[in-house]
């Protein structure tokens, strides 16, 4: 009996998730902004058959930013560059729901999804960096649990702006001069808590109907949200039983919005291999040695507001700041806390291995294949986001040992089963709600 197909996709972020990853020789130090280097990641993606790249955003820097977050291209128009260059992978990409009109947002992907043939996705976000506000004329930044009540209504306005045209409503008939049938055109008429918008839309559905939700819903507030509006889940766990918990619980969640399908969940893995543990210890320990100590406090301000760690002695305990960052990555700063407290760490340990992690995915070729499988098969992952530390020998490897390793094991299959990244993801063609 053939096993089910654990489908992948890979996080394009520049030179790659480690903060100082520019600093690595493996790659181009201008990564953030080369076109080159993006291009030939996506396509040796694309080569081995991974369901889609992902690039995420954010909306607010400083100087203490990550290299990579200073200078680095807008998602949309990165993805619609690619979207010309590949043929099958999905093409995902970030935009906030807090600092975005549901009519640009849903002109913006439909115009990727026409492009690529129907292999776009949006990662819906609310922006948790405070001073995101900043750059913008709406106010104050919304408080936590706000920003999800506006998502979930942008989210409906822009869904229902994609369903503006029926899928047959361009007849395009010369001899008649018939370009399209009126009844097929239907106007929003939206008016809600936060947005008034009429619509229609001025861009047709797309061959999968409309582009695929994503989100990374880890609080409880975001998970609910996740359950409800989300095709595929961006989550994060430090282990199969963690994973198992959140997988469960948003599975769980799901039910009761009576969806066509339930939601599919993607851990990140960051994959540290190598064809033994010593030298996978050695690939982990030149990741650690990118990194110094000022930089990993600025890195671990970051999830807190960009609060100033430095103010506090290294090597006694992790400090007790209160709610210092609760309305920005509340889940990622609730676990750093709750982390420290039941370890004992002091601010030093806590600030490099927030920097570094070692993670679970560590270990030979064999087995991170092996702990793949397990987590796809024990309730943990429908599939796998990766996040390659520093695109070089790390991403090499895992095209050309891990993969083949899945495909032996009967996990894996580089050839597409579909043109959209619907298809791809085996998620159901999305019906245009007006038509029977």
């Amino acid at each position: 009996m053939m096993n089910r197909q654990l489908p992948l996709g890979v996080m394009l972020n520049g030179p790659g998730s480690h903060m100082n990853a520019w600093k690595d020789e493996q790659v181009p130090k201008d990564a953030s902004v080369n076109m080159e280097h993006y291009i030939d990641v996506t396509k040796r993606a694309e080569q081995v058959g991974f369901a889609f790249v992902f690039i995420a955003d954010g909306l607010y820097i400083n100087a203490q930013s990550i290299p990579h977050f200073l200078n680095r291209f807008e998602p949309l128009t990165l993805l619609s560059t690619l979207s010309v260059v590949t043929k099958q992978i999905g093409l995902v990409g970030t935009l906030s729901t807090t600092y975005s009109e549901p009519f640009n947002v849903a002109r913006q992907f439909a115009s990727l999804d026409q492009l690529s043939h129907g292999r776009a996705g949006w990662n819906v976000v609310t922006s948790p960096l405070e001073g995101s506000a900043d750059n913008y004329h709406k106010g104050s930044h919304p408080p936590h649990h706000e920003r999800y009540e506006i998502a979930k209504e942008h989210v409906k306005v822009v869904q229902g702006l994609w369903d503006s045209w029926e899928d047959d409503a361009f007849i395009r008939d010369r001899q008649t001069g018939t370009f399209f049938a009126p009844h097929k055109l239907h106007a929003l008429n939206h008016k809600g808590t936060y947005y008034s918008v009429q619509g229609p839309l001025n861009i047709a559905r797309s061959d999968q109907g409309q582009p695929v939700i994503f989100q990374a819903g880890a609080s409880n507030t975001g998970r609910e949200f996740a359950a409800e509006k989300a095709d595929v889940i961006f989550s994060n766990a430090a282990s199969l039983e963690e994973a198992q918990a959140y997988y469960a619980d948003v599975k769980s969640r799901a039910k009761a919005y009576e969806r066509d399908a339930a939601p599919l969940i993607f851990p990140s893995m960051t994959p540290m291999i190598a064809a033994t543990t010593k030298e996978a210890e050695y690939v982990y320990g030149q990741l650690q040695e990118l990194v110094t100590i000022d930089e990993a406090l600025a890195y671990l301000g970051r999830y807190f507001d960009h609060y100033d760690f430095s103010q506090h002695r290294l090597d006694e305990p992790f400090p007790d700041i209160g709610d210092v960052g609760k309305n920005s990555f509340q889940s990622v700063t609730d676990r750093i806390k709750q982390e420290a407290k039941e370890k004992q760490q002091t601010l030093r340990e806590v600030a490099l291995e927030v920097t570094t992690p070692k993670s679970v995915f560590f270990g030979t070729y064999e087995q991170v294949a092996n702990k793949m499988i397990e987590w796809f098969e024990n309730g943990a992952a429908d599939g796998f986001t990766l996040t390659i530390p520093v695109f070089g020998k790390l991403y090499d490897d895992f095209l050309n040992y891990v993969i083949p390793i899945l495909e032996k094991k009967g996990y894996y299959d580089r050839m597409y089963d579909a043109k959209t990244l619907r298809g791809n993801l085996q998620l159901p063609y999305k019906s245009n709600r007006y038509q029977k």
